[in-house]
Order: C-alpha cells, then structure tokens, then sequence
C-alpha cells in the first residue's frame, strides 16, 4: 500500500536529517578545538520502486539516507599564541605522532615538552621529525624529536678566516721587534681564540711588508696564557707569508708555524689554521684578503671554537626546523618537523583527539620537510583555529531541522489518511 511506504519515507528522512543535525552540532561544539576541521552531511536517495519493470521513468522514490560525512580540509584562521612550541601548518599537510595505537596524523599544532625533553601534544602522543647529525645536518631517520642537548662541550678553534686588506703603500723598511711588536709592525689586529678548555684567548695578529707584494704575518698570544710565557710579554705561536700580484690579489699563502701552547690545562700543540680566502695559486679569487693602495684594514674575522653553554631557549624556523640557542652564542639544529600528505586526505579515518589514520580511501602517506612536494610551511608561536563558521552551522542547523518537521509531517499526513481507511470499513 502507497500510504504504508509513504510512513517508511518519511521515516528515511527523519533518520537522515537527525545524523544531520548530530554533524552540524559537531561542528558547533569543536568551534574552539585547534585544527578542527568541519563536515557536511552527503545524501542519497533510496533505490526507487518501478511500475514498469526495466523501463526508465515511472520510478517511484523511497526516500533518503547518508551517504557519506565529507570533512572539509580547509585552511584554518592562523592565531598568533606567545608559546614556541605552539605550531601551525599553512597549507597541505599533517604533523605525524607516536603513540601506543600507532601513527597518527593530526593538524592540531599546540605542542609541548615532556620531562624526557619530548616534543608531545596535549594526549602525550610524541612529534615525529627528521633528526640531525652532530653537525646539525639533517639526515633521513624519522624520530621523535627531542631536546637531548642541554649542555654542548666547549670546542678548540680550528680555523680563522680573516677579511682584510693590507696597505700597497706600507714602507718595507720597517724591522719587526718581537719585543716592541706594535710600534715595529705595519698592521695589527686581534682576533679571539679558545682552547681546548673552551677558554678564550685574544691573539694578536701583526703584519710586515717585506718586499713588493710580500707580507709576513705573526700570531702572538700574551705571556700569562702560554706555557713558560711571561706576564706583559707576547709570544710567537704560528707565523707564515702572504704574496700578492700586480693587482692586489693574494697570489700565495704559507704557513711556517702554528703551535698554540695555552696553559691552565689546555691541549698542548693546538694547530690553528689562518685562513686568509682561497689564494689564485689554488684556482681561488685571491680577494678575501688584499693589496690595495688603502689603508690597512680588517672587515670581519670568523673562528669556528666556543666555550662549553647551556641551553637558553627554542625556535622553530618556518621550515620546520628546530634550533637550540646556547647561552655561548650557538645554534644548534635539533630536528625537523616530519609533515605528512596525502592524495586523499578527505578518505582519512578518525581516531578522537583530533587525530586521523591512513584507510584505505586516503592512502598511505608520504612523509617529507615542509615546504617540499607540496607540503605546506610550519609557523612558530601561533596554532591553527577550526573551520567551523557559526553563522553557516546555524543556518545548516535550522535547514535540517524544518526538513525534519517536513518530514514528520510527511508521517502524520500518512498516518491521517490510514485513520480514513479504518474509518471506511466501520461506516
């Protein structure tokens, strides 16, 4: 009878626009949950019933039901927060985590660490990311990323690399005194050292013009930092001579000596290399250092050696990365941000706690750094608010619940008309 499968339409309606109202209620109630992402109810009519077998047309609906429940992967309001560790991904991509169900994709970016110097999340699930080698190099090995440095040893210098220029008009009469340095040298300057102690030292650096473009440099050390050295004296630790050319370009350099002996405990014989750029004889430019017709000046001296620090704060560079900053002035790479993406991000399967699983819909994920094959930028100290637009929810919230009205009526109007049938067999 059509009344009796009017009542089951009707029903098919009712059901579809509850499941509705439990979406857009969904939605409203995750309106502050970070990285939420909203949505929206698909549905389908029911296999309609055909009065003429195989034809087309003469079909007769038998209602609706949810198809499908598709999440939005819209981008989020991006929210300044004053925490490092708060993070917040712009464009494609999820944050991958650890935990004892697995691994678990997430866009909810606010992040903290652990007493064990883990990067978690509010659930205790650990942030995955590419760690680095003790150079600070990224490598391949996906882990947790973590703070395993606190403290970094002190390191000797190995290398100086100065930036200069020497006078062409120096008058190479001038005798070097080791005794009187300053007043018998063309040039000095002074660059800071460390030990293998991690102890600074200031070594002076003194240059002679000796002939037409030939210079000869002497590094000394003060007398109370060196071994059997004496106080308010400097002694020669490493020596060596700079040739140029006709253009002022530094054609050759050698080293004769360079033996820093510090005392207090230091590593004996310390070999520090003096570099002054890479000279033409060896294929270079020959510019970092010079022999121009101005005065003798130094621009910038760069050493590679640090005393020991300790852990002053954290950053995450848009790129994913995360440095340490040392109370010594360094900066150390700790680890990348592994993003993950997917084909079908839509096909993802939630887990709670604003956490999705690889299905079979999604695909398998492919891990990578930010801002690579896709993947979106990571941005410090902000987090990613939900998609759920109120005013939309609402209007959605009250479309699904006249469709409900509409279809409980569709009921009582069935219901009516059975009533009339019962009344026809009494009369």
């Amino acid at each position: 009878m059509g009344i009796l499968s009017s009542m089951y339409t009707g029903i098919t309606g009712l059901q579809a626009q509850g499941e509705a109202l439990s979406i857009y209620g969904d939605n409203i109630a995750n309106a502050n949950t970070v990285g939420f992402k909203t949505s929206r109810p698909e549905f389908a009519d029911v296999i309609a019933k055909s009065l003429k077998g195989l034809l087309g047309g003469n079909q007769i609906g038998r209602g609706t039901r949810l198809a499908a429940v598709t999440p939005i992967f819209s981008q989020g309001s991006i929210v300044q927060t004053e925490s490092a560790t708060d993070l917040a991904i712009t464009g494609d991509g999820f944050f991958c985590l650890k935990g004892v169900d697995g691994t678990s994709f997430t866009r909810n970016g606010s992040m903290h660490f652990d007493k064990e110097g883990r990067l978690i999340n509010a659930d205790g699930y650990r942030v995955q990311g590419f760690r680095t080698d003790e150079d600070g190099k990224v490598t391949s090995k996906l882990g947790d990323i973590s703070v395993d440095r606190t403290v970094i040893d002190a390191k000797r210098t190995h290398k100086v690399d100065l930036f200069m220029n020497l006078d062409l008009r120096a008058d190479q009469a001038l005798q070097f005194n080791a005794e009187n340095p300053e007043m018998t040298s063309h040039y000095a300057t002074g660059v800071t050292v460390y030990d293998s102690a991690g102890t600074a030292h200031v070594v002076t650096l003194f240059f002679n013009k000796v002939d037409n473009g030939k210079w000869v440099w002497r590094a000394m050390a003060k007398g109370e930092d060196v071994v059997d050295g004496k106080k308010d004296t400097l002694v020669e630790q490493a020596n060596g001579t700079l040739t140029f050319d006709t253009d002022g370009k530094l054609m050759e350099q050698t080293v004769d000596k360079s033996e820093f002996n510090f005392s207090k405990g230091a590593l004996p014989n310390q070999n520090i290399t003096f570099h002054f750029g890479d000279d033409k004889s060896k294929g270079g430019t020959g510019i970092q250092v010079t022999q121009y017709g101005t005065g003798s000046e130094i621009y910038k001296a760069l050493q590679d050696g640090y005393t020991a620090g300790t852990l002053a704060g954290l950053s995450f560079s848009d790129d994913g990365m995360l440095t340490a900053i040392y109370t010594n002035g360094q900066n150390i790479n700790l680890a990348q941000a592994a993003i993950g993406k997917f084909e079908n991000p839509e096909g993802l399967f939630k887990v709670g706690q604003n956490r999705y699983r690889e299905s079979r819909l999604s695909g398998q994920p492919t891990l990578g750094a930010p801002q690579t094959g896709g993947r979106g930028s990571i941005s410090s100290k902000t987090i990613e608010s939900s998609t759920t637009d109120i005013a939309n929810e609402f209007i959605n919230l009250i479309t699904a619940q006249r469709n409900f009205q509409a279809n409980s009526r569709v009921i009582s109007v069935a219901d009516d008309m059975m009533h009339e049938v019962l009344n026809i067999k009494r009369q």
